[in-house]
């Protein structure tokens, strides 16, 4: 059997590792650093304790026990695509097939440390649950939490777990009572942050920050992170005792010590049908690719799972000896259940439509229970919906 090797443990990673090990074509292997998939949409819920760390892991070893793809707990170092072979910290392995889909690497700005997040480490999260617990001990306090984006490639931007935080931050502070002891403000670079999502979601969101007394500071570019602040370029702050920031992606460090061509920002460079510039065994996706595509496409999680199925799908079909390969850019389109604590706002939008729909109350069970599917289809206890 050919080898196929797949760097990432991520959703990505994992959904190509499931699709190849189903058509029992190929020896496939998966490198990740962690011996668990992190399932980043509903870890929104472990700062304000709505679920717990573990419940958000599906460890390896389970998915292993329905798809059994062979796992192997290293770090990837280098990657030197002209010989077929990938460097980590403790081997070297050859491959007939590679796929890279170990994600991005974040931003680093100026006292980028003095910020907590939720969407980098999955260790993280606790740490800005504690920081939150510990000014709700307090009783009172200023909380900033924003994103900002990568002028080099405008897609490798996490806006929505930014207003999934605030709101649900507003509503346990609500529910404790403690609301009007604090003070939240979101923050932006950008003019319009979220106007991806479309015209109706924008406006719906800038009526709830009103509804919910959330203070905006948008349009001024952040010039550093202080213990006590956000500092931005006209000289002003914003006063913050928490301040959590998601950091845009960049081109993982990884990527500059391999061989393969990289976009302006860092990404692979890849063809519509995920496969990288030049080398036609070595498929991009998710994070670490460099997506094409109209001005408003986003790099999301759905999208990262298709262009696994399609990674998976093309590399069959270039053993068959056929041309049948699938794309990934007819299918970009932005997709989200935005969270709100007690309900959620279904938003997506395409090429030909903007969409978005108010769920008060069974919008948030809604995602609860995606969480619990998600969990149970990829350790092959149910069967996985088309599309979801």
């Amino acid at each position: 059997m050919k080898k196929v090797l797949i760097i990432g443990g991520g959703f990505a990673g994992v959904q190509t590792a499931i699709e190849l090990q189903k058509s029992n074509q190929f020896e496939v292997t998966l490198v990740s650093e962690r011996d668990y998939l992190f399932m980043f949409p509903i870890s929104i819920w472990i700062p304000v304790r709505k679920t717990n760390f573990d419940d958000v892991k599906v460890s390896l070893a389970n998915i292993q026990k329905k798809y059994p793809f062979q796992v192997v707990i290293d770090r990837v170092t280098g990657i030197q695509a002209s010989q077929n072979q990938v460097i980590c910290e403790r081997q070297i392995i050859s491959y007939d097939y590679l796929v890279v889909a170990f994600g991005a690497d974040k931003m680093q700005h100026k006292g980028i440390e003095n910020t907590y997040t939720i969407c980098g480490k999955p260790q993280q999260t606790l740490e800005l649950r504690d920081k939150l617990d510990s000014l709700i001990q307090k009783g009172s306090g200023k909380i900033a939490i924003g994103f900002g984006g990568n002028p080099k490639d405008k897609s490798a931007l996490r806006g929505g777990p930014a207003f999934e935080m605030i709101f649900n931050i507003h509503h346990y502070l609500k529910k404790k009572g403690l609301r009007d002891k604090f003070e939240l403000t979101m923050f932006a670079p950008m003019e319009e942050p979220g106007a991806r999502m479309g015209k109706s979601a924008m406006k719906a969101i800038q009526t709830m920050f009103a509804q919910q007394n959330i203070q905006k500071r948008f349009g001024k570019k952040i010039t550093e992170f202080v213990e006590t602040g956000v500092l931005f370029e006209d000289e002003s702050k914003l006063d913050a005792d928490l301040i959590m920031f998601i950091a845009a992606g960049t081109g993982s460090a990884i990527l500059k010590n391999t061989d393969l061509p990289l976009s302006e920002a860092g990404f692979v460079k890849i063809n519509d049908f995920n496969q990288v510039v030049e080398f036609p065994n070595v498929f991009a996706i998710g994070d670490a690719a460099a997506y094409e595509g109209p001005e408003w496409k986003a790099k999301q999680g759905h999208i990262a799972e298709l262009m696994g199925r399609n990674a998976a799908h093309n590399i069959l079909q270039i053993e068959k000896g056929t041309a049948d390969f699938k794309g990934y850019q007819a299918h970009l389109n932005i997709l989200c259940v935005m969270d709100m604590g007690n309900g959620a706002a279904f938003v997506y939008r395409d090429s030909k439509r903007e969409i978005m729909i108010p769920m008060p109350i069974v919008g948030h069970w809604l995602k609860k229970a995606w969480g619990v599917y998600a969990k149970l289809t990829m350790t092959g206890k149910i069967p996985r919906i088309p599309g979801m």
